[in-house]
């Protein structure tokens, strides 16, 4: 299982529009990818580890897909859809890490 994470990272001056991303633009990506996805999750950024500073993120979707060609086979076609709704809810560009998901 792999893990796809979209990072938001919280500059200076970030706008970012958190009940269109979970009401609007989070749905749209499950219903594009429909049953490849299988969990989505969403953490808000609210502290960092130094207390007084903001969270490095606004935002983390956290997305699991079987393996990396699931998560290519799914996704990439509506890639171009996903990102133009970027400036919908959001001036900062997500940064996107794939993740081999280790539990113990």
């Amino acid at each position: 299982m792999i893990k796809v994470s979209v990072m938001y990272p919280n500059t200076k001056n970030v706008q970012f529009d958190t009940e269109y991303y979970k009401n609007t633009h989070l749905p749209m990506v499950s219903k594009a990818v429909g049953s490849a996805l299988k969990d989505l999750e969403l953490d808000l950024g609210i502290a960092s580890r130094v207390p007084g500073e903001p969270a490095p993120y606004v935002a983390i979707a956290h997305l699991k897909f079987d393996s990396i060609e699931t998560f290519q086979e799914s996704f990439g076609p509506h890639a171009k859809t996903f990102a133009d709704d970027v400036k919908n809810y959001s001036n900062v560009q997500g940064e996107l890490q794939i993740s081999e998901l280790v539990t113990f």
